[in-house]
């Protein structure tokens, strides 16, 4: 059966960073765009990143944009999110989803068919 797996999340100071993997499972990791969305507190799911299946392009939230970056390990079924420059308001769980919708469509979670547990992100100032 499908997995998605995260790991890396963890408690940060304001202008620090984190790197979150995401192992997948049981499908053929390759053939499907892969996103990254958040929670936070109070609030709904919020796109963060998407990357397709090549990993040949990406889009960004906009408060998210030039400070994440997503990137992709075929060989290794990964995907990873790099986060530089953490704010308190990107404090939520973050989760990897495996995405259907069309490009550039991505941004949408009603478009997620699978979805990992979640691994939570704390900055504090």
């Amino acid at each position: 059966q499908v997995q998605l797996v995260e790991s890396g999340g963890g408690l940060v100071q304001a202008g620090g960073s984190l790197r979150l993997s995401c192992v997948a499972s049981g499908y053929i990791f390759s053939r499907y765009t892969m996103a990254w969305f958040r929670q936070g507190p109070g609030k709904e799911r919020e796109f963060v990143a998407a990357i397709t299946r090549n990993g040949g392009s990406t889009l960004y939230g906009d408060s998210v944009k030039g400070r994440f970056t997503i990137s992709r390990d075929n060989a290794k079924d990964m995907v990873s999110l790099q986060m530089n420059n953490l704010k308190p308001e990107d404090t939520a769980v973050y989760y990897c989803a495996r995405q259907m919708a069309l490009w550039p469509r991505v941004t949408t979670p009603d478009g997620a068919d699978y979805w990992g547990q979640g691994t939570q992100v704390t900055v504090f100032s």
